[in-house]
Order: C-alpha cells, then structure tokens, then sequence
C-alpha cells in the first residue's frame, strides 16, 4: 500500500515538475521577446502607435471613403488629433515602456505559450478527445490574432479618434499623456485577441460538461445583452462603434454553439 502510494505521490510531483518547466519555457520566451521590443521601443511606437493618431490611418482611410459611397460626405472621416506627446512623472516613460514590451511579447509569444499548455493537458485527454481536439493550437492562435487584428485595427482607432478629438469647450485642450496613450491601445487590442477566443473557451467548458448547445442556445438573448455591454465599456459612446464590435464578438458566440453541437455529436459516437 505504501509503494502504491508513493508511486501516486511520485506521478503527482511529476506532473507538477512538467508543469513547472513549461511555465518557465514560457516565461523565457516572453522575457526574451520584450527585452526585443524593449530596444526597438522607439520605431514601433512611431510607426505602430503614433500612426494611428494621424488621418491616413488605414482605418479612417476606410470609414472615409464608406462614407462618401454612402453620399455622407465626410461624416466618417477621421481627423488629426491633437494629441500634445508628454509625460508628467519621472518614472512614467520607463513603467510605460515595460508595460508596452511585457503586453507585446505575450500578444507575440501566445502560440508557442499555448502550445505549452496544451502539452501539459494533453496526455489526460482520451484518444477520442484527441482526434476531436486536433489542431486546437492553430485554430486558438488564429482566431486569437484576428482579434488582435480587430482590435487594433477596428477598436483602438475608434476609441483613439473619439477621445483624442472630442473637447467639452475649445478652451480646453488635449494633453494627452505618452503612457495613457500606449496604454490604451496595448490593452484593447490585448482584449480584442482574447475575446475572440471565446469559441476555444465554449468549446473546453462543453467538453467538460459545463455548457451544452441548448444552454447557449437558451441565454443567446442574454449573452446579446451582455456582449452590447461589454462593448460599450471598451468602445466610446456612440452606437455605430458599438455595433462595429458587438458584431464580430457575437459571430464568435455563434461559431461557439456550432463547436458546442459538433462536440455533443462526437461524444454521442
């Protein structure tokens, strides 16, 4: 009884080990990527980040000329903001810096730190599981990049042309600080990738018994409810921004409760 127990204790302290040795893989290649784009810092905000503050941005490019085959005229298209580049804090430069670099190697390195994890999982899952689980590294790092993509193409320049310009009186006038500024786009387009992860997420909680088709089925109305709040807190406050986001997020939704029906019909197999 005691070897049996020591082997179980063994296993356990194994699979701990694995654990421990593909967390800190990942953690290597997240340090090693934002060390990268620490001394790149300077061409990627310019190109990157203070782009998207300008009126050619691909983005506003396209709403404009939306808006002029619609005969809007100019109504859709995006203006200069007048942004004042500043920082107000000794340190803020530097903390912004790290938080950019640190963000960005996660957003960079998402494959290869899921592929991690899934290494680790893998060998509980049954052969059936498997074969239905097959290419779940590939499937979560595209739809977790088009998410990226959304968000920094699609949200941060809505949220960047509605704040950057809008002013309560013309007295008084934007000075928007570097670190917000960074801040703001690398953590939407950070949430964007994740939220389109939302089939993957439907997908292991069906697996795991939680949710069935028929639920989601059930609380689609709800969960319509609860993506148009969602998008009003990451999104400015005019509908059409609104709808550009709930659209995309809820389609996500949908292609969720068809994973979820091919699920249930594998496992009635």
């Amino acid at each position: 009884m005691d070897e049996i127990h020591n082997d179980k204790e063994m296993s356990f302290l194994g699979h701990l080990e694995e654990l421990r040795w593909r967390l800190v893989k990942s953690a290597i290649a997240i340090v090693v990527v934002a060390m990268l784009l620490f001394v790149y810092t300077e061409p990627i905000v310019e190109h990157v980040y203070i782009k998207m503050a300008n009126s050619d941005f691909p983005t506003y490019r396209f709403f404009c000329w939306v808006s002029q085959i619609a005969g809007m005229g100019d109504a859709l298209c995006g203006v200069d903001i007048p942004i004042k580049w500043q920082s107000t804090e000794m340190m803020a430069q530097f903390s912004t810096n790290m938080y950019f670099s640190i963000v960005g190697a996660i957003i960079l390195t998402f494959p290869f730190v899921f592929f991690q994890l899934w290494q680790f999982f893998k060998p509980a899952l049954k052969e059936s599981e498997l074969k239905v689980s097959r290419g779940v590294v590939f499937w979560s790092s595209l739809l977790f990049f088009l998410g990226v993509l959304f968000g920094y193409y699609v949200v941060s320049p809505l949220t960047v042309q509605f704040f950057g310009s809008y002013q309560i009186t013309k007295e008084v006038e934007n000075i928007i600080t570097i670190n917000s500024y960074l801040s703001l786009i690398t953590t939407t387009t950070l949430f964007s990738g994740l939220f389109f992860e939302l089939p993957i997420v439907i997908y292991l909680l069906t697996k795991m018994g939680v949710i069935s088709s028929r639920m989601l089925q059930l609380y689609r109305k709800h969960a319509l409810v609860a993506i148009l709040v969602l998008s009003a807190i990451i999104t400015p406050p005019d509908i059409i921004s609104q709808i550009i986001v709930t659209f995309p997020i809820f389609i996500m939704y949908e292609i969720g409760v068809v994973v979820a029906k091919r699920v249930e019909k594998k496992n009635k197999i």
